[in-house]
């Protein structure tokens, strides 16, 4: 009898996937409070940073799939009562690589504050 080979997936650690473009960080962020469709994704996305970042619908859904594919979220099966909710509408949810992801790039850029605050610079400017 031969021997099936097993495969195994072996997941990647969470700085393989620093730098985070702004779009996928601020997408992780937005499904870091709970599950969310994609238009629930692009209002939360634009309120959190007060309108300064607004996704388009082909950056959001390309971003939404290469998370898919790399493993940062996944499709939520769970559906909100049906009666409320659109059924072509897809749900999201971050995994706990996503959420290892998010913290990691969250750590990255405030030690990128941090020593940008080391600089004088940086500290003659006043900021709001």
């Amino acid at each position: 009898m031969a021997r099936q080979k097993r495969i195994r997936i072996t997941e990647k650690p969470p700085a393989d996937f620093l730098p985070l473009t702004p779009a996928v960080f601020h997408i992780l962020l937005a499904l870091a409070d709970g599950e969310a469709h994609g238009y629930a994704i692009m209002q939360s996305v634009a309120d959190r940073s007060a309108g300064s970042v607004r996704l388009g619908a082909g950056t959001l859904y390309g971003a939404i799939n290469r998370l898919l594919q790399d493993g940062l979220i996944e499709e939520s099966e769970e559906r909100p009562d049906p009666e409320m909710d659109d059924s072509r509408r897809r749900y999201y949810r971050l995994t706990d690589l996503g959420g290892r992801v998010v913290a990691a790039e969250t750590k990255r850029m405030a030690d990128l504050v941090r020593a940008a605050r080391t600089t004088q610079a940086v500290r003659k400017i006043k900021l709001a």
